[in-house]
């Protein structure tokens, strides 16, 4: 199941869930549970940093205010100049 796509990977995800609601997982059933929760959680994980990453902050005045931490890593990603 490596390398899935991430509908595919969900999709079975939630099988498995309806499955154990049902009846107890096999040993097989729990360790590709696990594994698939695994990647979608290192995806999802990703992508949400990524999106993060690229963000700019503004109070209700207009002023930035993106912590210096979060520009300090878009510098680094070539995001911004200042």
């Amino acid at each position: 199941m490596d390398g899935e796509q991430p509908q595919a990977r969900l999709d079975r995800i939630n099988e498995l869930a309806k499955l154990a609601k049902e009846r107890e997982l096999t040993d097989a059933e729990l360790a590709e549970r696990k594994v698939l929760r695994d990647a979608y959680l290192k995806d999802f994980r990703a992508g949400f940093e990524q999106r993060m990453a690229e963000s700019k902050y503004y109070d209700k005045k207009g002023n930035e205010i993106t912590p210096e931490k979060l520009k300090d890593v878009q510098r680094k990603q070539g995001w911004r100049e200042d």
